[in-house]
Parts: C-alpha cells; sequence; structure tokens
C-alpha cells in the first residue's frame, strides 16, 4: 500500500484568478478531471548494432487532477521517453508495452483534453510575442468565442507568465535577435494553456530559465493545476529547492527503472529508511539525483569514495525496497474507479475556413518579414535575370544567330527560376518543425497547413517572377505582344510555384537543414538533366531518362512552352542576304529541337500549373506518411 498521507483529494472548482477573460476552471469547461494512470510501462529500441535495449522496464504510476507529478532522473534515465509514452508520442522506432489508462478505462483523448510542451521552443520568429500567441488562440479557441473575449485571455495569459514587457518583440531566431531563450520557453507554455487543457505534459519546463523564471513558471503552473483541477506531468531535469516543493508527486527513474512514485514530502523519509538521508540544507532534488547517478560509479571504484555505496548498488537497494513497500495497482483500481467518469470536454474549436484563413494571415507575415524567405532570394532574382539580360541583350531579331541565343536564353529563365527557390529551403524546414509541433497538440490540420500555404505563397511568388521577368523580357526584346508577355511570367510562375512545391516535399521527408537542400538539388538536377535540352528527347535513352524522366521533367514543359511563345509564326533569314537560306519557326521546333507539336503551348502551361497541384497534393500525402512511419530519410544526423 501506498504511504497513509497519499490519498485522493477533491479539486477546487472555482475560476482562476476571477474575470471571464481568465483561464477557466473546471465546472466552466463543462467536465471532469483527468485521473491518468500506467502500469507495468515497458520500451525498447534497437541500439547502433541492432540489439534491442530497454529504455523503461515495468514503469507503474499515475496522475492526478489538481495536482503536478515531477518525472525526474538522470541524463539517460527514461523520464522523457516516459512523457511521450503517456501522451502518445512514442518514437516510431520504439517499441512499447503496458496500459494507459484514463479515469480507469482505456480511451482516446478528445481534442482540447491534453496539450504538450516540448523541450525545443519551435516559435515562428518573426512574430511577436502578442502575434504569436494571439495566432494560436485563434487556432484552438472556438469560433463562438467573440474576438474580444480571445483577445482578453491572450494579454491575461502574457501578463500571469511575465511576458509583458516583451509582448511587441519579435521572438527572433537564426538572422534576427529578438527575445531570450527563457521568454521564449514562457510563450511557449502560454500558447498550449490558451485552450485550457485538462491534462498538461511538459518536457523541461524550467530549460532556459534562470531561478526566478524557473520559479515563476512552475508557480503559474501549478496554480493553475490546483484552481482549475488540471492534471500536469511535468519531466524536470534538475529543478531548485524552491521549484522542487511547488511539485505534489515524484515519479523517480534512474536507467529505466522506477526507484520512487509518491508524495515529495515523503521520499525523504523512504530515501532515510534505506540508508540515504539528505544532508543538511542541501536541495532535496539534488541528493536523490546525486544517489542515483550511475555515470561516476567509475571513480567510486578507483577508491575515491570507497565508503559510499555505488549508484548501482543504490539503484538495486531503492527499486526493491519501492517495490515490496508499495502496492501501486492496487491504489490506483480504487482511485480510478473513484473517477470513472470520462472527461467531458466541449470539443468545440475554431471551424475548417477560421484556420485556414489564420494560417494564410500568419504565413503572410512570416513571408512578408522573413528576409531569407522571399526578399533575399527576390533580389538574387533580380540581379540573376538582369545578369542574363546582360548576356544575351537585344536577341529578339530575327536573324539565323539568334535562333541558338533564344534557346539558351530560354533555358537559363527556367532554371534561374527553379534555382532560386532552393535559398529558401532553411525557412521551409522551419516552417515545418512548427507545423509538427502545433499538428501534434491538434490546433489544425495537414490539408489546412498545405492549402494556407500554397495560397500564401502563391503571391509572393507571383511578385518574384514579375519584376525580374519584366526587366528580362525588355532587355533581350523578345516576342512583342501583351500575350506574349504575360505567357512568359505565367510559365516563370508556374515553375518557381512547381519548385517550391518539390522543396516543401523533400522538407517533410527531411528534417535536417544541409541534408535536405543537397537532397532537393539533386532531384532538380536529374529533372534538368532529362527535359530535352542537353540531349534532344528523341536521343535520350528510352529506360529511365525517356520513360519516365522526360515525361514527369517539370523543366520539359516550362523550356516547351516558351520555344512555343518565341518560335511560332517567326520566320528567321540570314541579315546580310535577304535571298539566302530561312528557316521557319515551326520547322525549327519541330525538327531540330524535336518540340511536341500535337498541342498549343497554353496546353504546356496547363500542365505545369497541374504539375503544381500534383506535387503540392504529394506534399499532403508526404506528410501524411512521415506522421505514420517517421522522416523518410534520417540519419540522426548521419553519425561519422
Amino acid at each position: 500500500m501506498l504511504p497513509p498521507g497519499w490519498t485522493p483529494t477533491a479539486s477546487p472548482r472555482r475560476r482562476f484568478n476571477g474575470g471571464d477573460d481568465g483561464i477557466t476552471a473546471v465546472e466552466h469547461q463543462g467536465g471532469h478531471g483527468v485521473f491518468l494512470s500506467w502500469q507495468d510501462i515497458s520500451v525498447t529500441a534497437a541500439d547502433e548494432k541492432g540489439r534491442r535495449k530497454v529504455i523503461l522496464d515495468r514503469i507503474t504510476g499515475f496522475a492526478r487532477p489538481g495536482q503536478v507529478l515531477a518525472l525526474m532522473g538522470p541524463s539517460g534515465s527514461g523520464k522523457t521517453t516516459l512523457l511521450d509514452t503517456l501522451s502518445g508520442r512514442l518514437g516510431l522506432d520504439m517499441n512499447g508495452r503496458g496500459d494507459i489508462l484514463i479515469n480507469g478505462r482505456r480511451e482516446r483523448l478528445s481534442y482540447g483534453t491534453s496539450a504538450y510542451v516540448t523541450q525545443e521552443n519551435t516559435l515562428m520568429p518573426t512574430l511577436t510575442v502578442r502575434e504569436a500567441i494571439h495566432f494560436s488562440a485563434q487556432l484552438q479557441l472556438p469560433d463562438s468565442m467573440p474576438p474580444a473575449k480571445k483577445l482578453a485571455r491572450v494579454d491575461r495569459i502574457i501578463q500571469e507568465m511575465g511576458l509583458c514587457d516583451v509582448a511587441n518583440s519579435r521572438i527572433g531566431g537564426r538572422v534576427s535577435k529578438g527575445i531570450s531563450g527563457g521568454e521564449r520557453r514562457r510563450v511557449s507554455i502560454c500558447m498550449e494553456l490558451l485552450a485550457s487543457p485538462r491534462l498538461l505534459f511538459l518536457d523541461e519546463p524550467t530549460s532556459g530559465l534562470d531561478s526566478a523564471a524557473a520559479y515563476h513558471v512552475m508557480a503559474y503552473v501549478a496554480r493553475l493545476a490546483r484552481t482549475a483541477g488540471i492534471t500536469v506531468v511535468a519531466a524536470v531535469h534538475q529543478p531548485s529547492t524552491e521549484v522542487f516543493e511547488l511539485f505534489d508527486a515524484l515519479c523517480l527513474l534512474a536507467n529505466g527503472r522506477m526507484v520512487y512514485f509518491g508524495p515529495i514530502d515523503e521520499a525523504d523519509e523512504f530515501f532515510t529508511s534505506n540508508g540515504f538521508p539528505c544532508p543538511l540544507n542541501r536541495n532535496p532534488s539534488d541528493h536523490y539525483l546525486r544517489i542515483v547517478n550511475k555515470d561516476f560509479d567509475e571513480e567510486i571504484e578507483n577508491g575515491q569514495s570507497l565508503k559510499t555505496p555505488s549508484a548501482a548498488e543504490a539503484i538495486e537497494t531503492l527499486v526493491n525496497s519501492f517495490r515490496s513497500l508499495h502496492n501501486l495497482t492496487t491504489k490506483m483500481r480504487a482511485m480510478g474507479a473513484q473517477n470513472d467518469v470520462l472527461p467531458v470536454i466541449n470539443e468545440s474549436q475554431a471551424g475548417f475556413t477560421t484556420k485556414l484563413l489564420v494560417l494564410m494571415n500568419r504565413s503572410r507575415i512570416n513571408m512578408h518579414r522573413d528576409i531569407g524567405y522571399y526578399w533575399l532570394r527576390f533580389v538574387v532574382f533580380i540581379i540573376m535575370f538582369f545578369c542574363v539580360g546582360t548576356v544575351f541583350y537585344n536577341v529578339g531579331d530575327t536573324s539565323l544567330g539568334s535562333i541558338q541565343a533564344r534557346i539558351s536564353m530560354i533555358v537559363c529563365v527556367v532554371l534561374f527560376s527553379t534555382l532560386a527557390s532552393i535559398g529558401g529551403f532553411t525557412s521551409f524546414a522551419e516552417e515545418m518543425k512548427v507545423f509538427r509541433k502545433e499538428r501534434l497538440n491538434g490546433h489544425y490540420g495537414a490539408t489546412q497547413f498545405v492549402i494556407s500555404n500554397t495560397l500564401s505563397s502563391a503571391p509572393f511568388l507571383g511578385v518574384f517572377c514579375i519584376i525580374p521577368g519584366g526587366i528580362l523580357y525588355y532587355m533581350t526584346g523578345l516576342r512583342r505582344g501583351i500575350d506574349h508577355f504575360i505567357y512568359f511570367l505565367a510559365i516563370s510562375w508556374a515553375c518557381t510555384m512547381q519548385v517550391e512545391g518539390l522543396m516543401m516535399i523533400v522538407a517533410a521527408m527531411v528534417p535536417d537543414f544541409l541534408l535536405g537542400s543537397a537532397i532537393g538539388s539533386g532531384i532538380q538536377g536529374l529533372l534538368f538533366l532529362s527535359c530535352g535540352f542537353f540531349r534532344f528527347p528523341n536521343d535520350l535513352p528510352k529506360l529511365v531518362w525517356k520513360y519516365p524522366m522526360y515525361f514527369i521533367s517539370y523543366h520539359k514543359y516550362g523550356i516547351q512552352g516558351l520555344y512555343k511563345n518565341e518560335f511560332i509564326g517567326l520566320t528567321f533569314e540570314d541579315q546580310q542576304n535577304r535571298n539566302g537560306p530561312h528557316m521557319r519557326g515551326d520547322y525549327i521546333l519541330k525538327n531540330i529541337l524535336q518540340v511536341e507539336m500535337g498541342y498549343s503551348k497554353w496546353v504546356d502551361l496547363v500542365i505545369l500549373f497541374a504539375m503544381v497541384i500534383v506535387y503540392r497534393a504529394m506534399f499532403l500525402a508526404m506528410i501524411k506518411l512521415t506522421e505514420i512511419r517517421g522522416p523518410i530519410i534520417n540519419f540522426g544526423l548521419m553519425k561519422i
């Protein structure tokens, strides 16, 4: 049996901090608290040699409404793995066994019941603190809630977390300096508390915080747990004495085994009874971790601390003692019966259209402010097209010599239109990280993300092509006529959107910036190699390069469409000898360049835009696939 002090207590059922703007308590959400229990949780994973390694070994415990359970242990003890297992985020490379129950039942949590704050602060660096939290509120809170009330809730939680001074400061990232790491940590916590979840998972919530900020944050979380009846499970590494005293219960792990589970105030008695008393004026958490940390057993073996039992011996003593004294299974069944009511959560949330519009607006702001996302590439695009224009200046005459110049220039336009998007891969990958975090917490779906990303980027890419394309078209003197000019810009726009879709697919496959850029460049190189320019279509090897590479290369349709746009209807002749040989543009396309003339240039444009849609559909499919199987390419990354 558990110690006498470990008894159920009624969670306070009153409004937190007063006012209709605040985080509401249980009765205002219309639901019951979450009694989370787990029994005999074991997790294994393959090591570098393919052998199965035990990460967690038969862990049993529970977390109750209105209390904060701390998962503690030395590095590598399995606390984050246990947290991921309980929250349903166990990695695909791990195998887990055991039972996880919600109020004594095997049930799936509904939307809004749980939230997970990851150890990494995955935020959009271009947004201000208030914008980031407000956008999150718009995504999570129901459409029925008035906008003024959403704003009030955002302001209240910003105030509670001590972020008022930086509320209008940008978060910052790799390019621009923004708020501190501790402040980013608090922003991450704010975003997940907006919907008042019944169950809150925190992975290293005090990471990157100074002692004062760590205490303030955890005091807020503990107060929220008690007043709103929230069940909080937090994996913490090395809390201060003040933070440690805020916890209600402790689950101490060592080497994947459970050393202690129970009330915080009875841990000292347990360790003392087993011969490991906590010295006076020492932080209890430091003492417990020092006792079970095996990293320094070698020093003991070398005679530096001969009178002190090794951590391995201490762990064995404590594990056996705890198992002999306490029967958690019996206690959990009794408490599960008392809480045999599933949490009734109002699953109302923002609708599909609302989330789509919010995501589009947020993505638009991010693209507008992120220098590396579009604007730096925009400047490079202008410079590249200007250089191409100087090389092919005024090739728009109908001399025989202009034929090769037109062909080369068209290829350069398509090539540069596609290469310019490689530079934005870092921003793509960062956006994917934000999406994965918010997607796992149920803020929105993959379909909304893909659609919003496509619609948000399309206008930027249009500007991306119109201005540089207009400069190039004027300098080179290509075919006159508004229809030819619009077609030229449309092809450039379609190619740019095409390669952007390709790079987003790669970003979904590969979580690493450098590796993803290399893979994306390689794929584009293969597609460009088979487009029919370096070797004419009829001369391409049939296997692979002609079928299927030539027909799936979007470069082919861009180049072929621009060929038709430039050559059809023109006659080229020797400018020095008007009576000399001359060639019709149709003849050049069909017999020399081997362009397919069975359909018009507009068909090539339609095919390109159809491929844009296909690539975005592939992007959506890849997101779904990686959610099931994990990253397609992940070398961890590539240990050398």
